[in-house]
Parts: structure tokens; C-alpha cells; sequence
């Protein structure tokens, strides 16, 4: 994923909206959750600190560090006879 920007967010006369960061958030995942981050930072930098917008940025930028460095959980955990996958954020395991 690149942290280019789309064309019509980054006409200088667009009005950042809180759509805007759902667009961009949406379908986050830990791989590009930390390039997320810098585009949304990005657009929301010159916004005033009570902007919707913006808090709904800061907002995202802070779900999105913690989901880049400690990943994510899915699914029902661990099966009879099957052992759950180690967050990448965790200690190497005991070799």
C-alpha cells in the first residue's frame, strides 16, 4: 500500500471529513495499519484540535499504532489438540 494520497482528499480545497478517516480505517489490517496511521495523520495535521474530523483521527491514529505492534486475535482460540498461533509482539518461544 502506498501513503499516496487519493486525488480528490488531496485537492487542496477538500474539507477533510470524518467519512474520510472511515474510508481510510475500514478495512485495516496490522500489515498497513501503520501507514493508515501516517495518511490520517496527514490529513488530519491542520485541522483545529475540536474538528470532528480530527478527533475522530487521533482517535483512529491510536487504535491503529496498537493494532501495528500487537497484531490482532480472530477466530474461537485454540482447539482440542491445537495450540494458539503466538502474537508477533510476544517473547521468540523457548527453543
Amino acid at each position: 500500500m502506498s501513503q499516496a494520497e487519493h486525488p480528490a482528499r488531496a485537492r487542496p480545497d477538500h474539507q477533510v471529513t470524518v467519512e474520510d478517516i472511515r474510508q481510510l480505517s475500514g478495512a485495516s489490517t496490522p500489515h498497513f495499519a501503520l501507514q493508515l496511521r501516517n495518511r490520517i495523520a496527514a490529513l488530519v495535521r491542520g485541522l483545529p484540535a475540536d474538528h470532528p474530523a480530527r478527533l475522530e483521527g487521533e482517535r483512529e491514529i491510536a487504535r491503529l499504532e496498537r493494532l501495528g505492534f500487537s497484531g490482532e486475535v480472530r477466530g474461537e482460540g485454540a482447539q482440542d489438540g491445537q495450540l494458539p498461533l503466538p502474537s508477533l509482539a510476544a517473547d521468540p518461544p523457548p527453543e
